[in-house]
C-alpha cells in the first residue's frame, strides 16, 4: 500500500490466516519490519494481540479526533 494503510482496513498483503505474505522478504515495508512484538503489545494470545492492534487502529484513525 504505497500511500499507507487507512485505519481499520486490513493490509492487502495479509493472507486468509491474517499472516503477512511479505514477512522476511526484502520488499516488506520498513514500517512493518520495525514493529517488534512484545508481551505488552501482544498480550498472552492471538485474541489479545488482535484487540491491541484494533485499539491502535482506533487511536490513530483520522476520524478519532
Amino acid at each position: 500500500m504505497p500511500h499507507g494503510k487507512p485505519a481499520g482496513m486490513p493490509c492487502v498483503q495479509l493472507d486468509e490466516q491474517l499472516r503477512c505474505r511479505l514477512f522476511g522478504r526484502p520488499e516488506r515495508p520498513a514500517f512493518c519490519a520495525s514493529l517488534r512484538p512484545s508481551p505488552s503489545m501482544c498480550g498472552d494470545d492471538r485474541a489479545s494481540a488482535l484487540a491491541g492492534l484494533a485499539e491502535l487502529e482506533r487511536l490513530t484513525c483520522p476520524d478519532a479526533r
